[in-house]
């Protein structure tokens, strides 16, 4: 029964779902059990009775658990690596390159809110037997996205001649707190409103002077 229902999830025809669907129901599936019950206490028959698939289907599309967690880890990133460069490229101000990249991030993070409860939870806390992820390496891509930014910025004498790094650190350590807050107290979550009116503060700050607030036409 096993082999039969893996094999009809290669070609498509699994209890007439796609494999797209299948696929998408595990990752679902082992999102919502790694949030409530860790990853650790996670285990492959859950995932699997809860997308309402057999072992044999799991592991075709992600050999195992680790395969599982490891793929909702990547797809995320995957993600957050084109929006950084697009966003880098993408004409206008600085100020306003920074606020459509934040709010992009922040799009990505609510769309993906699940497994960056599972990702806060393996980095803050006891690791639970996951393997390896590099989360760090995309919390310097995002630092370093936009330090770019504001350096491009002071170039153009959009922003004071200030240190970049300080700069880099108010704006990341704003949009970090926007989505701490929505993890953890969404009942009082600023929003994509709140974190541009905290950027816009920010922006304020560290504009050139005759080079007050942004554009409002260029965020998203």
């Amino acid at each position: 029964m096993g082999e039969t229902e893996a094999a009809g999830a290669r070609s498509g025809r699994g209890a007439g779902t796609p494999d797209v669907a299948v696929r998408e129901r595990l990752l679902k599936s082992a999102t919502e059990l790694f949030t409530r019950k860790g990853y650790a206490g996670t285990t492959v028959r859950e995932i699997v009775a809860a997308a309402g698939v057999t072992k044999p289907v799991l592991y075709y599309y992600f050999r195992n658990k680790e395969g599982i967690y490891l793929e909702l880890m990547r797809e995320g990133f995957s993600r957050f690596d084109s929006l950084v460069g697009a966003s880098l490229e993408e004409p206008g101000s600085a100020a306003e390159k920074i606020l459509r990249f934040c709010a992009r991030s922040f799009d990505l993070f609510l769309d993906r809110i699940g497994v960056a409860r599972v990702m806060y939870s393996i980095y803050y806390g006891p690791p639970q037997g996951a393997p390896f992820f590099d989360f760090d390496a995309y919390h310097f891509k995002f630092q370093d996205a936009i330090r770019r930014l504001v350096e491009e910025g002071i170039r153009g004498g959009e922003f004071r001649k200030r240190d970049a790094m300080d700069m880099t650190w108010a704006i990341v350590g704003a949009v970090n707190v926007a989505m701490e807050i929505q993890l953890c107290h969404p009942e009082v979550g600023l929003g994509k409103e709140g974190l541009d009116r905290v950027l816009e503060v920010i922006f304020a700050g560290i504009a050139a002077e005759g080079r007050k607030g942004t554009r409002k036409g260029g965020r998203r």
